[in-house]
């Protein structure tokens, strides 16, 4: 069955958003940027900074995402229940860019050929392509998770390519005057990019070229780094094991509080984002 996606709120701060790619592009080496648009989106309450949502994909010969009619509250229950060969693909991602008055948004997507449906699709997608997004009805949402202390004086970013979108985003919206020192890896020297921003912000580009992704690069670079101020605050973004690491070091080794360090395993070697649900899932039912 096809969805029919309505105003009603899944939850309280989420509701799912129709939209159609208005555009493609290539950012850099490894991203391409898709436009999406419609007028559902005029209603999309994005948080800024690393605002992420939930993606939902058709296959490959279907017109459009394939979603429960109806299910309410309980949708995921009800899309869990669906033939995994039918139902639409849930791939999570970060909002690059919102423009309210024009009703789109943007998302960057790595490039890695044809090895995972988000990127196949990205790869293909044309203007017009129907999707569907799960996001926020309510600007202050949990999905915002980059959320200073009051006191904070210097911000740390740890972010590699999967990441920069958000690291984009959050220079983007931080106030003018904030200092921050932002490490960021990319596979290309063609994936640096320049990050638009009132903050003071310094911005290290680590690019690892044949180093395999999720390696130790980033945590020695902020090993090795001084870190001014009293009062840090650090999110760190990308693959599991080295935001472990990174989170390990800044926490234990140089005692920062775990309450001022955000972290998030935004994918993990060898797994996909299934295996990633499915394992969470267990977890929590155990």
């Amino acid at each position: 069955m096809t969805a029919t996606v309505t105003a009603a709120p899944v939850a309280v701060q989420y509701r799912f958003f129709a939209a159609r790619v208005v555009a493609t592009r290539t950012v850099g080496a490894s991203l391409i940027r898709v436009t999406l648009g419609g007028p559902e989106l005029a209603h999309f309450a994005g948080g800024g900074r690393d605002q992420s949502v939930s993606l939902f994909l058709p296959h490959p010969g279907q017109d459009e995402p394939v979603l429960p009619v109806d299910a309410g509250e309980d949708w995921f229950g009800a899309y869990r229940a669906m033939d995994p060969e039918v139902r639409a693909v849930m791939r999570s991602y970060t909002i690059r860019q919102q423009r309210p008055e024009a009703a789109e948004v943007d998302i960057d997507v790595v490039r890695h050929g044809d090895t995972g449906p988000a990127t196949r699709w990205a790869g293909r997608a044309r203007p017009g392509d129907r999707i569907v997004l799960l996001g926020p009805a309510v600007h202050d949402n949990r999905s915002v998770c980059f959320r200073p202390p009051d006191d904070t004086d210097h911000v740390l970013l740890v972010a590699d390519e999967t990441a920069l979108p958000a690291v984009g985003g959050i220079l983007a919206w931080l106030p003018a005057g904030t200092r921050v020192r932002a490490f960021v890896e990319v596979p290309d020297p063609g994936d640096i990019q320049d990050l638009p921003t009132d903050a003071v912000a310094e911005v290290r580009w680590i690019v690892r070229g044949a180093t395999p992704a999720g390696s130790s690069l980033l945590a020695d670079a902020v090993r090795a780094a001084r870190l001014p101020g009293d009062a840090p605050y650090a999110w760190i973004a990308g693959e599991s094991s080295m935001v472990r690491a990174v989170r390990r070091h800044l926490v234990t080794d140089r005692g920062l509080d775990r309450r001022r360090v955000t972290f998030a395993g935004y994918w993990r070697r060898g797994l996909s984002e299934e295996d990633i649900r499915n394992e969470a899932l267990a977890a929590a039912v155990a």
